[in-house]
């Protein structure tokens, strides 16, 4: 098996569900938490494309080096990019639809990563949900942040909790209680660690729930701690969620979100990312003159809110993609 596809089996491994139960409870789950979610963040429920046009812009370019699924439309006489995701859709969709203060969307979306590395809990197939809410200036802070992030994993916690009313076998434990702390005091935390996913380890298996925040531009080390694009979120305003799990021995990342870039940070962003050529794509001309609505918005990743809820070993247990044969046969 190629180095960056890895998989482990941890001793003793076995499904605590069959696979017909592991299919009602996935959509017991999908159901439960979209409910408990859109509730607690006013958000309504929309259909979102699969693709968009490369001249959009509205594409997510990830870290840079993500290469999209393209391919041509010869009835419209164009090319189209399969979405990594729907980052930047989804405001201008807030705009399209007349949304005001206070109200949001969320959305099924479905990627295609065909350059992701292979393991326990990275597919080449992405499934989340995606979700931006309107907001005021006032409310691009931390603490604002803090209170989406706190209701986000208030509405995990009470899905789990109805989960195992229905499958009382499971026994997922989920803290509702979020440690939060800046990509800079993680890495002052633990100065020896070298790497930002083993400052989250160590960080998450003390707190159990944790969010990161201020991810994308370089520490004090002279590396960020992840990478992010310089497009959608503020990297003063952004994080990462993320609940130990307990049958990996790892954190695992549930959600990438954040408070979104204005005209002034984008600006900003664009300049220390080396972007500057974006400036001329439609959405980032709208948003340089301020023509969309301010937002905050991320992903929830399917399949890793249900392998954690139902104690599975490999996201390859509750969805389907394509993985190497080795890694099947494992």
């Amino acid at each position: 098996m190629s180095n960056l596809n890895k998989v482990f089996i941890p001793e003793g491994y076995h499904p605590i569900l069959d696979e017909y139960d592991t299919q009602r409870a996935i959509a017991y789950i999908k159901e439960t938490f979209q409910h408990e979610f859109s509730s607690a963040l006013n958000l309504k429920r929309v259909s979102a494309p699969l693709f968009v046009t490369e001249e959009s812009g509205l594409n997510d370019n990830l870290n840079g080096y993500e290469r999209p699924v393209s391919f041509d439309i010869p009835a419209v006489g164009t090319s189209a990019q399969v979405v990594h995701s729907l980052a930047k859709w989804k405001r201008l969709a807030l705009k399209r639809y007349n949304f005001g203060i206070g109200g949001g969307l969320y959305t099924d979306m479905n990627a295609i990563r065909r350059d992701e590395s292979l393991d326990n809990i990275h597919s080449i197939y992405v499934d989340q949900w995606d979700w931006e809410k309107v907001i005021t200036r006032e409310n691009r802070n931390l603490d604002y942040l803090k209170l989406i992030v706190r209701a986000i994993v208030k509405a995990i916690c009470s899905t789990n909790e109805q989960l195992q009313v229905r499958y009382p076998q499971l026994h997922t434990v989920l803290d509702p209680e979020v440690s939060f702390i800046t990509s800079q005091a993680l890495e002052d935390l633990y100065p020896d660690l070298k790497t930002g996913s083993e400052r989250e380890k160590a960080y998450v298996k003390e707190h159990k729930t944790a969010c990161i925040m201020q991810i994308g531009r370089k520490l004090r080390s002279g590396k960020p701690h992840d990478g992010r694009a310089p497009d959608y979120d503020d990297w003063n305003l952004n994080c990462d969620i993320f609940f130990w799990d307990e049958v990996l021995d790892r954190a695992l990342e549930i959600s990438s979100m954040g408070i979104r870039v204005d005209a002034e940070s984008l600006d900003r962003q664009l300049r220390e990312a080396g972007c500057d050529d974006r400036r001329e794509l439609p959405f980032h001309k709208m948003l340089l003159n301020n023509e969309l609505p301010l937002t905050i918005g991320g992903g929830i990743g399917q399949s890793r809110l249900c392998m954690l809820m139902l104690e599975k070993a490999h996201i390859g247990e509750v969805q389907v993609s394509i993985w190497p044969h080795e890694m099947v046969e494992e």
